[in-house]
């Protein structure tokens, strides 16, 4: 079952009123149910926006984006909105966790959003075992001053779980992390993504990184010019295939 199904998708930006760059042209893409891909590109190869789409934050100027089946790249900001936080869990590199909030609090900010009324009881339920499985039950009340980088990045996976998502979607999620804290996180994508089989994809320069995933989407000038295994991808680039 695809969970991302895109066919034709263009974005098209106006700037200065009458100078159009576009940043996606024609791309069709497709992520199966249980896949973990890597995004990758230099600057200004689409990655970024197609993130953005990927995660109904922005909307297509052409073409069809379905999520689970559903057409969602023509809907409304508010309909988008309700899409976004029941059906997308957000990884950033920066972490974004609020700095004076303990890590079950953090945990429980997206389950405000979802449109439907949750108990407080329920959660901190949910939130609690959503930190248990990144391994940080016995962090549930420090704030983020009170956690290493990679446990920061662990309560803002936690997060993004537990809204139970169709769809994690992760910008660069090692890019403030040292190697030995990026191998962690990698280590605990793999593992959702293995014995749980979540969906993650990933945007991400680094190509150690992108190795530890299932595939390699290469973006550049607005269109995919690579896509398939870790080794096939990525041994292109090194040897200068795919330009």
């Amino acid at each position: 079952m695809s969970v991302i199904s895109i066919r034709g998708l263009t974005r098209t930006y106006v700037i200065g009123g009458d100078v159009e760059v576009q940043a996606l042209r024609g791309v069709d893409l497709d992520v199966q149910e249980g896949e973990m891909v890597a995004i990758m590109g230099p600057s200004g190869s689409g990655k970024s926006t197609m993130m953005n789409i990927l995660g109904c934050l922005d909307k297509p100027t052409s073409g069809s984006y379905r999520l689970n089946d559903k057409e969602v790249g023509g809907l409304s900001n508010d309909e988008r909105a309700l899409i976004r936080n029941r059906n997308i869990g957000f990884v950033f590199q920066g972490f974004n966790l609020l700095a004076r909030t303990s890590a079950i609090e953090n945990v429980e900010v997206p389950l405000l959003y979802t449109g439907v009324h949750i108990k407080a009881s329920e959660r901190y339920q949910r939130s609690k075992e959503a930190l248990e499985r990144v391994g940080l039950g016995g962090r549930l009340d420090h704030v983020p001053t009170q956690l290493s980088g990679g446990e920061q990045q662990r309560v803002a996976i936690a997060r993004a779980l537990v809204t139970k998502p169709a769809l994690i979607l992760a910008d660069e999620p090692t890019g403030n992390l040292d190697s030995k804290r990026s191998d962690e996180v990698m280590a605990l994508f793999q593992e959702l993504n293995q014995k749980e089989g979540l969906t993650i994809v990933m945007v991400t320069h680094e190509p150690d990184v992108a190795a530890k995933c299932q595939r390699v989407v290469l973006f550049k000038d607005g269109s995919i010019i690579g896509d398939g295994a870790p080794d096939e991808v990525l041994s292109g680039l090194a040897y200068g295939v795919i330009r």
